[in-house]
């Protein structure tokens, strides 16, 4: 099961806040944030690794990011 938070049009530290939220549900092993700036993309990722969770995928698509975070 995966889950997905839309924090585009957000800053910092918004974005990293809600994908925060989102891992401790505890309810999926797989999460899609998508952000729109490089920051909160750098941000959100590094919150995510120091949760014990793994970047597993980056995507960009104009000044949109997708990042793909799993359970480790």
């Amino acid at each position: 099961m995966s889950a997905k938070v839309d924090a585009r049009g957000l800053s910092c530290p918004q974005p990293v806040l809600m994908t925060l939220n989102e891992i401790k549900t505890g309810k999926t092993s797989e999460v899609e944030i998508l952000v729109d700036t490089e920051t909160s993309k750098e941000n959100v990722s590094r919150a995510a690794t120091s949760q014990g969770w793994k970047v597993t995928d980056v995507s960009e698509e104009g000044d949109e990011h997708k990042i793909t975070i799993k359970r480790k």
